[in-house]
């Protein structure tokens, strides 16, 4: 799935309409590998470089802690909401200090391709070391690193494998980075936010940045003003237009442990799902969202009481947080405490009157009934809210199967494509898009 992301589970009648997960794609960079792109901002003298990305299987960041904040996470009470007796225990290495950490074989990348790196000494070099080190990462004919959303890999998982989603990639580009001797700060980007559905699940994800500043030892003109370098794995985002806020490397570490925990709780693998999730809200309290992915998971596990307790000390700190809410009336519809069920749904109504997927639901309904033209215009409502969600377009090529528009049928195949984020979704779209070439040049050699 993607970075950071939020969890709640939506009713048996829903389920099973979409698999897979969003990530806001758009046209690759001509020159770099898919998804990444540079820009210089104006910084204060020791800024630092941010680096963007956005995860594939993951939970919305909320409630994120500031840079160098660690008494508030001390002062909250874990014990009440964890359960280790209730879960087998975990035959996963689940160490924080290995998320980040850097392997042989990433060190000796490093030193091949930028041999001063950590050295200390002067570069002799015209080019920014940041420039360098990225082309050697992501230009094609180097590294070629791949977006792949499919799991979310540590930071030498996704060296090995060559591919990663953007918080992977924004991960090894820090430890790079920082091995290199560049400061990094990760960011939180507002307003960027994707829902997509696994399963009965239905996930949001948020988008997160990385900052790296210059070395102390490379050469800069007096009164340099020391801008950091953006780097964005998201192709045609607004860089400049970003707004954002500083992440602590724990709350980083904290989103890597939740997103694994969803990617698992996917796969119908709780007991696995719950350890990471545990990992995650332990090592950063304020991380609200893997609190509800815990809650998710005690839900699913039959722990509705668990569940609830969960919800609610999400809502003692974000009153508002639509998933947690939405969450916590599901579970009291399974205690039979109907009234404040229905309190919270109608409060969620006026917060949310058109919740994620509702047009998308009514367009598939109309798909079933045969109104082509009706799901048209109702996946067309849903994709003006989220662009770059690939089952949208795929679904809307296939109301435009019913309609007989072809070209339509054709760039929304494309688009499918395109904004998918596993290889088995772009090798499934590509082999549709492929079979549709082929009937339309058939056709068009019998017009002749």
């Amino acid at each position: 799935m993607g970075t950071s992301h939020a969890i709640h589970e939506v009713h048996p009648a829903a389920s099973g309409i979409s698999r897979g997960a969003a990530h806001p794609a758009h046209p690759a960079h001509p020159t770099r590998a898919p998804g990444w792109r540079a820009k210089l901002l104006g910084a204060s003298p020791r800024a630092g470089l941010a680096l963007m990305a956005a995860l594939a299987l993951g939970l919305v960041l909320t409630g994120c802690a500031s840079v160098g904040d660690e008494s508030a996470a001390a002062r909250v009470d874990t014990a009440p909401l964890i359960h280790d007796e209730l879960f087998p225990p975990s035959r996963d290495v689940i160490d924080p200090a290995q998320v980040m950490a850097m392997s042989p074989k990433m060190r000796e990348f490093l030193r091949a391709r930028l041999p001063n790196a950590g050295s200390g000494t002067l570069m002799t070099e015209t080019r920014d070391m940041r420039h360098m080190l990225l082309d050697a990462l992501y230009t094609r004919g180097e590294l070629q690193l791949e977006y792949d959303a499919e799991t979310t890999r540590t930071a030498a998982e996704a060296f090995d494998a060559k591919a990663g989603n953007c918080l992977s990639l924004a991960m090894m580009t820090a430890v790079f980075a920082r091995e290199a001797g560049m400061p990094i700060m990760f960011r939180q980007i507002y307003d960027e936010e994707q829902w997509s559905r696994v399963g009965d699940l239905q996930v949001v994800s948020g988008h997160v940045n990385i900052a790296l500043g210059r070395r102390k030892s490379d050469f800069r003109v007096i009164g340099n003003d020391e801008p950091s370098l953006v780097v964005d794995f998201l192709p045609g985002a607004q860089i400049a237009r970003q707004r954002a806020m500083p992440l602590e490397e724990r709350t980083i570490v904290a989103m890597y442990f939740n997103n694994r925990a969803a990617e698992l709780m996917a796969q119908a693998q709780l007991d696995r799902a719950y350890w990471y999730a545990r990992a995650a809200w332990l090592h950063e309290p304020r991380l609200l969202a893997a609190l509800n992915t815990l809650g998710v998971i005690y839900r699913r596990h039959g722990d509705t009481a668990l569940a609830e307790r969960a919800f609610r000390a999400v809502l003692a700190r974000e009153p508002a947080n639509v998933q947690a809410m939405a969450n916590l009336a599901q579970a009291l519809r399974l205690q039979g405490q109907l009234a404040e069920a229905e309190q919270l749904e109608t409060r969620l109504a006026q917060i949310q009157p058109y919740p994620p997927f509702k047009f998308f639901d009514l367009g598939v309904a109309a798909m079933k009934a045969g109104e082509y033209a009706q799901a048209r215009d109702l996946f067309a409502k849903e994709i003006a809210r989220s662009a770059y969600y690939h089952e949208f377009h795929f679904w809307m090529a296939l109301a435009n199967v019913g309609l007989g528009k072809w070209d339509v049928v054709r760039e929304e195949l494309a688009k499918a494509e395109e904004y998918s984020v596993t290889q088995p979704q772009r090798r499934l779209y590509a082999a549709k898009l492929e079979s549709l070439k082929a009937r339309m040049e058939r056709t068009s050699t019998k017009l002749r």
